[in-house]
């Protein structure tokens, strides 16, 4: 069936409601609309949907999120374990919490039991709910931090961790085996409620995860003591984050706390950011300028589901407010945290850091020098949680820290996906730690550099919508894995790895060797000096993604060579 004949269907087929065909009536004629609203199925992809709002194959509304869900009822049943129930949670953005009672109902119809957080709660929180509750699975209504037209549905597995292989596959098939929105089962909330299928999730889900958090804190003395100092805005972008994070940093000691108020409520028009996502530094217009009055030390954004965190610190020197990247953020937490388990004979022997192959090598330094284990995965949070299961599983190594450039770290094994909210209260807690030695976070993030050499990473994003859009990152993609690169500007490269085809070519011997790694569209660059570049279409937005990270003896030299390492990235995926 071709778009067109689609398009037909759901505007006659009592199949679809009367107002899902009355919008669709309002683009008739508009042949460019119909078609990217119905010249694919929205795919349901290894982190579940993700996709604008709207009426149509392509977009996300009752029907596709029900497809989704009756393809994860009947996976459950398959495996037997429709009463240990699912957990559900969403965010602020329009639908999120019509489809998260859509979601709970259709399992219930399935027979399979239901844990709904009764209001809106950060993605981390429902990890730990899944795994507190014994779950069997987990279902989160975000779509992160894409533009307000957006959302999306992250389906989690039993501990806590999004799907992944095999189960995502499996689920994959599951869903694709649907032909018909007639096969979605349904069931009243009412009838759910009485077949004990039904469940809320109450405040007392945040007690027992901010308890947990808080016992992470590993010098409670000096946060209670500097707390009373330090000054710190925060901005929840109008989503889930200050649902639970002003509570937990007051409890801990945070007595100077800021919250920008006109981004405070939940609210899924996002009215005072043009994209809700603290990678963006436009995203903290509001919170700099509040800052700036009222003398705030650090400045913390996360983003509508509340697993990334963006910072800004204030470098006293100059009175200027520092922008960190993700990987500066997450690194920083992580050389206070393990430079005091180690203080404090908490290390463990088989401690091991884990990051994705996209971000910065200072954390190949750190774990050098603390003698952790080191491992690297693909992008995505989920393959941090795989060698998570593994290591517990096996009863091998301690996960000590995890985080990926995005701008997401996880500090404890409590949970199994990034957690913005632990990373508020770390940043904090490390900011009353280094202001007790008369030190700001910035200053502490030049020491670092200064410890292992002056890091950096950047990336970039190259924007192609709609079908030929897609194409189009398809065909870059594949020009530049049939380029012969033996060099990236004056820079020579090492090493190549194409993830897709599992081959590591080395480019001095010659030798090829397998990457060990899952197979996934990436192409990645070992350059000499500790340089390193990398390019993956992204798998949730219309893009192509190029990643890349240096080393420099200075700030300055470190400047120069991301300068031009972009730019030559961008004219061998452009050109």
């Amino acid at each position: 069936m071709n778009y067109r004949e689609e398009y037909q269907k759901w505007c006659e087929s009592s199949e679809f409601d009367d107002k899902t065909k009355q919008e669709l009536r309002t683009i008739q004629g508009d042949e460019k609309e119909i078609e990217d609203r119905f010249y694919q199925e929205l795919e349901f992809g290894t982190a579940g949907l993700r996709g604008i709002l709207g009426a149509g194959t392509n977009r996300m509304n009752q029907y596709t999120v029900g497809k989704a869900t009756q393809g994860l009822a009947n996976y459950i049943k398959k495996q037997g374990t429709e009463s240990k129930g699912v957990a559900i949670s969403y965010d602020s953005r329009h639908m999120s919490k019509e489809f998260s009672e859509q979601t709970a109902l259709i399992l219930n119809a399935n027979g399979i039991k239901t844990y709904l957080f009764e209001e809106l709660r950060p993605v981390p929180e429902l990890s730990f709910a899944v795994r507190t509750l014994g779950c069997t699975a987990g279902i989160m209504i975000t779509a992160s931090h894409n533009p307000p037209k957006y959302n999306g549905y992250k389906v989690y597995w039993d501990d806590g961790s999004q799907i992944v292989a095999p189960q995502d596959k499996e689920i994959i098939a599951e869903v694709r085996a649907i032909t018909s929105f007639t096969e979605i089962q349904k069931m009243d909330q009412e009838e759910a409620k009485q077949k004990g299928l039904y469940h809320l999730i109450g405040t007392d889900m945040d007690d027992q995860y901010l308890s947990v958090l808080k016992n992470l804190v590993l010098n409670p003395e000096i946060v209670k003591q500097e707390g009373k100092k330090l000054k710190v805005v925060y901005t929840p972008l109008h989503g889930t984050g200050n649902t639970i994070a002003e509570r937990l940093l007051r409890e801990i000691g945070i007595e100077n706390l800021y919250v920008v108020p006109e981004q405070k409520d939940p609210d899924g028009d996002f009215p005072t950011v043009d994209y809700p996502n603290p990678e963006d530094p436009k995203a903290f217009k509001l919170a700099l300028a509040l800052a700036k009055e009222v003398d705030a030390d650090i400045v913390l954004a996360t983003d509508p589901d509340a697993d990334r965190l963006g910072v800004f610190a204030k470098d006293t020197k100059t009175g200027e407010y520092k922008a960190y990247t993700g990987n500066m953020s997450a690194l920083l937490i992580a050389e206070y945290r393990i430079s005091q388990m180690k203080e404090k004979n908490k290390l463990p022997q088989n401690g091991m850091l884990i990051k994705t192959v996209v971000s910065s090598n200072l954390a190949d330094a750190i774990s050098d020098y603390y003698g952790l284990t080191l491992i690297e995965v693909l992008t995505g949070f989920k393959n941090i949680g795989a060698v998570m299961r593994k290591a517990e599983e096996n009863k091998d190594k301690t996960y000590v820290f995890g985080f990926e450039e995005s701008y997401g770290c996880l500090i404890g094994d409590y949970a199994r996906d990034k957690d913005g909210i632990a990373a508020i209260m770390s940043l904090c807690e490390a900011a009353c730690y280094y202001q007790a030695q008369g030190k700001t976070l910035w200053d502490q993030m030049l020491a670092i550099y200064e410890k292992y050499g002056y890091y950096q990473e950047t990336q970039v994003s190259i924007v192609r919508e709609g079908v030929e859009g897609a194409k189009e990152i398809k065909e870059m993609m594949t020009r530049t894995r049939e380029k012969e690169v033996t060099h990236i500007g004056n820079l020579k490269v090492l090493t190549f790895k194409d993830i897709e085809k599992d081959i590591v070519i080395n480019k001095v011997t010659g030798e090829t060797t397998k990457t060990g790694l899952p197979k996934s569209n990436v192409l990645y660059y070992e350059l000499e000096d500790n340089n390193w570049c990398c390019v993956r279409p992204s798998g949730t937005e219309p893009k192509i993604k190029l990643y890349m990270g240096v080393k420099g003896k200075t700030s300055q030299e470190a400047d120069q060579k991301i300068q031009t390492l972009k730019e030559n990235m961008v004219k061998l995926v452009t050109e």
